[in-house]
């Protein structure tokens, strides 16, 4: 069940030419391809990239009736080598995944792709994930476009000009045999906006045709002495042809006025932003309409060294706004000025931040350095500049910094992962602390509070591999943590299959939620919903079995925090050498909430009777130690002050976000703490039944409050 269905806007992808297509970029993107005539699309979920996948999901009766192989790869490294159909064949192919880290598992089939060079257009399409937003280590794509020889594209965040150059990119491909890659940043994925449609393309050479006549180029094969001539054949031949094809067809922007004493040389991706600091300086309005020059480079791999110069003809200075480092393009616009002893003069990190998020408020410092130091009269009369420095130095506003708790990333609310870490945690007070291997995935949340579990994470599906060098006998045991989302995309064979075949005498939890809940709630190997298009419901335990496993225990219902600790002190304590491999299975409860709310709102609105599950805590009860918060950190769990004078603690109390799940009151009785959770059925559209039921419990329970009341103690005092 993926995080968003796309399946009434993907009709907007039937569009025909001269119709105004409207929508989010994710879905503009696919209209491109589609408009190319592309012939088969794979890719691995991600962010920014997860809801393309989900689009090309739901799009499959489109993508069917124009001829288009549409497949869910089972990792970055697979959808990089279905690329591969486009060496020998006039086929248009495209994927699509995450970077930096997606590129690097592709690293091995993109290199060998690069090498040999292609027939058909290939594409590769980037989320380019930098920034303060992003989920993984800050890296970007430029370094491996240079690297493999392979051009890079970052499209102006427009949907005209992204649409424009998906095409024009498999052109190029095809124009110079290289694989091109065209990124886009989180911004750009979710941005609206609208550009005029063409046709879509059905392929002319078709997959069948491939199939039915098969074609061998020896030179294309990645083999000595082939090999060899690859990397001349890309300097000579695919380099001077792409760049042929980058200025004839004018890929790259010129806006704003043609002279200058300045201008600004930047990234397709940070126009939008640059064109915001300029209005801020007062150099733009909201339409791009700028008096400074812009050089707008949607390639930015290869550089093409021509407009370099003609742009920075006639000025004293150019800024180069470069997201991130190190600065390659910076270099590569101070190498041919050089070359070209232009007088150019090169600004650039000199003024902007070396790395981090280019923000407005960056771009905005880092332009008005750069005038200030060459041509402040451009500035003319200096209107304000919008900075939210002083507001938050405010003294009020650093007091909130004390009141408000600082809130990281964890686990939502009533997710089956947070009892198996409330278990290790009381196992860990039992057997003491153990070395634990994280991966990436929700899981790793674990390393925050209030778990604190975890030592490193080395990569998706890398966590049982990452303890590999831990396999000692004797002594206490390493513990490995990965999803079934990591497990299917690397962990089977890098993780598992390594540990069984060196007879790593370690712990391995496979956290089995039925999606690949982290990167959007995608159907993978295990899933238990029926898939139309897929073959689901194959199970983790007969996989690890497959390899050799033989010490493999289940729990199929992660919230059994009892039954959770005895498996894992089991496995942490047993004689039995080799690995011990723990398969802790339910439900992402995010993804049934999203299932489950609609159905039950349905019920309700037409009058059925429901029974919602909600838990509370007698504050009466409660000691106030909070150890329960401790040992589970759901969201939903709070304190609250009392109005008795003699209890100063807070007590815990849990919000309207609870969604019954019961972790609370499974970690309180298997820690041994106070009894002070209750289970509460909320019942809508009641019966008579349940009306009459409620009416005499609660006589009852008031008969013998007085009761209670009658025989109570009291002291008078004279």
């Amino acid at each position: 069940m993926a995080e968003r269905s796309f399946a009434k806007e993907v009709e907007h992808l039937r569009l025909g030419d001269g119709e105004t297509f409207k929508g989010e970029a994710i879905l503009a993107i696919t209209k491109g391809l589609l408009q190319a005539g592309v012939s088969y699309v794979g890719g691995y979920q991600g962010s920014p990239i997860s809801h393309l996948m989900d689009v090309l999901s739901d799009a499959k009766d489109i993508l069917d009736e124009l001829g288009v192989n549409f497949q869910s790869s089972a990792n970055e490294a697979t959808a990089a080598a279905m690329l591969s159909a486009s060496v020998m064949y006039p086929l248009r192919g495209a994927v699509a995944w995450k970077s930096t880290v997606g590129t690097n598992v592709a690293s091995d089939a993109l290199a060998n792709l690069a090498s040999g060079g292609v027939t058909g257009g290939a594409m590769v399409i980037i989320g380019e994930d930098y920034g303060e937003g992003s989920s993984i280590m800050q890296e970007r794509t430029h370094a491996f476009a240079m690297k493999s020889q392979m051009w890079l594209l970052d499209p102006r965040p427009d949907h005209g000009c992204i649409v424009d150059l998906i095409e024009k990119g498999f052109q190029l491909s095809e124009a110079s045999n290289t694989p091109v890659m065209l990124e886009v940043r989180v911004r750009t994925c979710h941005m609206h906006g609208s550009f005029v449609a063409k046709d879509n393309v059905r392929p002319e050479f078709t997959l069948r045709d491939a199939l039915e006549t098969p074609t061998r180029d020896l030179d294309r094969i990645v083999l000595p002495p082939a090999a060899y001539q690859h990397e001349q054949e890309k300097i000579l031949r695919r380099l001077p042809a792409a760049i042929d094809f980058v200025r004839e067809n004018r890929l790259n922007e010129w806006f704003g006025p043609r002279e200058g004493k300045v201008g600004i040389v930047l990234q397709g991706g940070m126009y939008n932003n640059v064109i915001r600091a300029l209005q801020h300086l007062g150099l733009s309005d909201a339409y791009g309409r700028t008096q400074v020059p812009l050089y707008v480079m949607n390639v930015t791999y290869p550089v093409i060294d021509s407009e370099i110069a003609a742009f920075a003809a006639g000025k004293d200075a150019i800024l180069m706004v470069e997201e991130g480092q190190p600065e390659y393009l910076e270099q590569a616009v101070n190498t041919i000025l050089k070359r070209k002893d232009a007088p150019t003069r090169v600004h650039g990190k000199d003024v902007l931040p070396m790395g981090g998020d280019y923000s407005v408020q960056a771009l905005m410092e880092g332009i008005n350095a750069f005038l200030d130091q060459n041509h402040p009269h451009l500035r003319g009369n200096r209107p304000p500049l919008p900075d939210a420095r002083p507001v938050l130095a405010l003294p009020e506003v650093e007091r909130l910094k004390s009141v408000v708790p600082s809130r990281p990333p964890g686990l939502c609310t009533g997710c089956p992962e947070r009892p198996i870490f409330a278990a290790m945690k009381m196992v860990q007070q039992d057997l003491g602390e153990h070395h634990v291997s994280a991966d990436i995935g929700c899981h790793l949340f674990s390393i925050l509070p209030p778990f604190n579990i975890g030592t490193t994470t080395m990569g998706f599906g890398l966590g049982a591999a990452s303890s590999a060098a831990f396999s000692q006998k004797g002594g206490k045991r390493s513990i490995a943590v990965m999803g079934d989302g990591g497990f299917w995309h690397n962990g089977l064979t890098s993780g598992i299959g390594n540990a069984v075949f060196n007879k790593h005498d370690g712990v391995f939890l496979i956290v089995d939620n039925y999606y690949s809940s982290a990167t959007g709630g995608q159907d993978i190997l295990s899933s238990r919903a029926p898939n139309r298009n897929r073959k689901t419901n194959n199970p983790i335990i007969k996989a690890v079995e497959g390899v050799g496993a033989t010490w493999v225990r289940e729990v199929d219902r992660t919230y059994d925090v009892g039954r959770m600790k005895e498996v894992l002190t089991e496995a942490l304590t047993t004689p039995e050498e080799g690995p011990k491999i723990i398969i802790a299975s339910s439900e992402c409860m995010l993804n049934k909430q999203r299932r489950v709310k609609p159905q039950i709102a349905k019920a309700i609105k037409g009058g059925q009777r429901v029974v919602k599950e909600r838990f509370g805590v007698d504050e009466d009860v409660c000691t106030g130690d909070h150890a329960c918060i401790r040992l589970s950190g759901c969201p939903s769990l709070s304190v609250k002050q009392l109005d008795d004078p003699l209890r100063d603690d807070p007590v815990a109390a849990i919000d309207n976000s609870c969604v019954g799940c019961g972790n609370c009151g499974e970690v309180s009785e298997a820690a041994v703490l106070c009894p002070s959770f209750y289970r509460a059925d909320v019942i809508h559209n009641p019966t008579w039944w349940d009306r009459t039921k409620s009416r005499v419990t609660m006589a009852v329970i008031g008969l013998l409050q007085a009761y209670r009341a009658r025989r109570r103690i009291s002291v008078e005092f004279a």
